[in-house]
This record gives structure tokens, C-alpha cells and sequence, in this order.
């Protein structure tokens, strides 16, 4: 079941959408904190986005650009404002289609399946998780907090997939390492500090202190 999140701050809309949505057997999700919706991306992890442009706090050209940091889901903007400079505004930071309100429900579902169908049928779907407003993308092992992008590397990409996965929790060292090295029948456990204390430091460089938390003699988690 594919999933969409609804960035539409008219409640009357974003319900009619939702139930629509819903009966044609998608999941669908309305954004309700406007001031954190790369949040609610990261929680709900959507195959597409309905975006509208007039929000509060920032508008949708903003909220697109944000996730085109960390994903290559398909950004379908639904807007009064229709105009061609707002239309080339859309796809300029990152939209994929621009539907104009008022529009009919159905033509809008046939827009959602066709841009399901071209964007899935061909690519995996890419996966988000955010914490402390830092998202990390699985699909390209990277991690974007504010207008900082890294690189991360296969070990530290997945030292932070395990913390962000068990947010909340300890995770112990023996755990990490058999996620890391599952296939070695032995690693020093120095190796796994090694790989911590250099994620560290290049969590730091970008703001992100104590984004790792030693817990003295039973793990990490994240902080």
C-alpha cells in the first residue's frame, strides 16, 4: 500500500483528500504541525507528497526543497495559485506535477496512480529517519541537518540506522558490532570506538553534539 502525505493546512481539503485517498486504498496522512513537517515526512515515510504552496510558518516551495535534500520522493503541488510563474516556481524547487484548486478528485487520482506507476515501477522507494531535526537517508547514506549535507560511510551509516531505529533505547555494543560485522566470526571491539569517535566528530563539525550517547558499560543511544 502505497502512502502519501497530505502538506494542506485547509482542514475541509486535507479530509477530503485524506478519505479519497483512502478509499482508492492509499494510505494517506495529513501534515498537523506546519513548523516541522520534515518530522512528520520522516515518521510517516511517504511514496509521494501533495503539496500546497500557501502554508503557514514557510510555504511549499520551502517544504519541497527541504526534502529534495534527503529524498527523491515525487512532490505534487495542488494550489489556488496557479499562475505560470508560481507553475515554473513549483517545478524549479523540485515539484514533479501542479494541479490547480478547484480541481476534481478523480482526475487527481489519475495524476497520483501515473506518478506512482512511473516512479515505482522502476526504482525501490527511499527511506527517512529523522531525529534532533537531522534526517538520514538510507537509500544514499547520507545525513542533512539544516544546509549541511554528509557523506557518510557504510559503518557509520549504519551505526546511526540501528540508533535511529531504537530511539529512546541503549543499544549495546555487542549489538552494533553484529549489525556492522554479521559476516566476521571476530572483531576487536576497539574497531567499533574507532568507527563511533570518528561519526562523532563528523557530527560535530555540522552542530550535531552529543548527537551519540555512551552509556558507561551497557551501549549508545541517541541523544
Amino acid at each position: 500500500m502505497y502512502r502519501i502525505l497530505i502538506v494542506e493546512d485547509d482542514k475541509i481539503i486535507a479530509r477530503s483528500l485524506k478519505r479519497h485517498l483512502e478509499g482508492w486504498d492509499y494510505e494517506a496522512a495529513c501534515v498537523q504541525d506546519f513548523s516541522h513537517v520534515m518530522a512528520e515526512f520522516a515518521s510517516f515515510a511517504p511514496q509521494l507528497v501533495l503539496m500546497d504552496i500557501k502554508l503557514p510558518f514557510y510555504n511549499g516551495y520551502y517544504w519541497c526543497t527541504e526534502i529534495r535534500k534527503v529524498s527523491k520522493v515525487p512532490v505534487i503541488f495542488v494550489s489556488s495559485a496557479s499562475d505560470n510563474m508560481n507553475i515554473v516556481m513549483a517545478v524549479s524547487m523540485g515539484g514533479d506535477d501542479f494541479i490547480a484548486k478547484p480541481f476534481d478528485l478523480d482526475v487527481l487520482t489519475v495524476k497520483v496512480q501515473a506518478m506512482l506507476r512511473r516512479t515505482y515501477d522502476f526504482a525501490g522507494q527511499s527511506t527517512v529517519l529523522e531525529h534532533r531535526g537531522a534526517l538520514l537517508n538510507l537509500a544514499e547514506a547520507t545525513l542533512v541537518y539544516g544546509d549541511e549535507k554528509i557523506e557518510l560511510t557504510k559503518n557509520e551509516h549504519k551505526i546511526l540506522q540501528v540508533l535511529l531505529e531504537n530511539k529512546g533505547e541503549v543499544v549495546s555494543r555487542d549489538t552494533l558490532m553484529m549489525k556492522l560485522w554479521e559476516n566476521d566470526s571476530y572483531v576487536d571491539e576497539n574497531t567499533l570506538s574507532v568507527n563511533v569517535n570518528r561519526l562523532r566528530k563528523k557530527l560535530d563539525g555540522i552542530g550535531l553534539t552529543d548527537f551519540i550517547v555512551t552509556k558507561k558499560g551497557a551501549g549508545y543511544r541517541a541523544g
